[in-house]
């Protein structure tokens, strides 16, 4: 009878120890896991991984009971800063420019893996009657959102004409406000990225050029360095779902690209285009590197953070490989 007892009171420990996201003879996981969840510019990994509930019937597969919280965050800075806070635990998707920014000032930051090298998704954009090359640019008024891989993009094109940042005047502006502006004609010029530069065009105006041949940018999966040191299991399952979310979208184009256009409002054939310029990836490569150093030297000459960060010592092994 005693036996039958204890056997009893184990399985109710087990099960209700299951229930706050373990089991009884595993690791002792959070009962959630906070996630960001950025759409923009086209970030069809993301969109896809939480329309098919990927995560919760990967983390199911392994017994594994816990609760995935979304968060509509898009800012960079702001997902660095909720990291900060413990309040998120994994960005889904983050610019290299927020995660370096974060790290030089005192706030760790790991990239765990890549999501994108969207190089076409970034422009600078003019009226129609407006600059035809970046020399033209010289003495003109900009419009953007500075500190930014636009901004990087914009002085990497004036460097490459033999110009410098001092040619053109920057103002500061959103994206939203920096369009508005250009099509009102009080800027010459304006910094846009993904569905903007469509809406732009289908207004009239035109791209004078993309980050290509001048940088490359690269968007991330960040996570909390203590949540990857913590639950490396979690954030394996995590990385394991990416990809195989990258893999769904390759066999299953058409679909994917669909319930992106669905969840940003956009036509199938936008939804083509951004995909088609957003550079979908899942492993780091060799160039990779370079392109993040090169994104601190820019911070560092702008005065964005004033030291320099080795870019090796923030990327996960994990980054490299699948």
């Amino acid at each position: 009878m005693k036996k039958v007892v204890v056997a009893i009171a184990l399985l109710t420990l087990s099960l209700g120890v299951h229930a706050q996201g373990r089991s009884w003879w595993g690791p002792r996981y959070p009962k959630v896991i906070n996630i960001s969840y950025v759409e923009s510019p086209f970030n069809l990994q993301i969109m896809v991984m939480r329309e098919r509930r990927m995560l919760e019937t990967a983390f199911a597969a392994q017994g594994i009971a816990i609760a995935i919280r979304w968060h509509h965050i898009n800012s960079g800075a702001d997902q660095t800063n909720a990291m900060a806070a413990r309040s998120l635990d994994i960005a889904s998707v983050i610019n290299s420019t927020s995660v370096i920014m974060a790290n030089a000032g005192g706030n760790p930051v790991h990239i765990a893996a890549l999501v994108s090298r969207p190089t076409h998704t970034f422009a600078l954009m003019v009226n129609a009657g407006g600059p035809r090359t970046v020399r033209e640019l010289k003495g003109k008024t900009i419009a953007g959102p500075k500190g930014t891989t636009l901004h990087q993009m914009l002085i990497a094109a004036l460097v490459k004409e033999g110009m410098s940042a001092s040619d053109v005047n920057l103002i500061q502006m959103g994206l939203p406000e920096a369009r508005s502006a250009l099509l009102a004609n009080r800027v010459d010029g304006a910094l846009q990225a993904a569905s903007l530069i469509l809406r732009n065009e289908e207004a009239g105006a035109r791209t004078l050029f993309t980050a290509d041949g001048y940088m490359t940018p690269l968007l991330f999966t960040a996570v909390r360095p203590a949540f990857a040191r913590d639950y490396p299991d979690l954030l394996r399952i995590y990385l394991e779902t990416q990809a195989a979310a990258y893999d769904w979208i390759a066999a299953n184009t058409r679909e994917a690209v669909a319930i992106g256009s669905r969840i940003q409002q956009i036509t199938f054939e936008d939804g083509m285009k951004l995909f088609v310029w957003g550079g979908i990836a899942s492993v780091m490569d060799p160039g990779d590197l370079p392109a993040v150093q090169a994104d601190v030297d820019f911070l560092y000459h702008q005065g964005m953070i004033d030291r320099k960060i080795d870019p090796a010592a923030i990327i996960l092994p994990a980054a490299y490989s699948r």
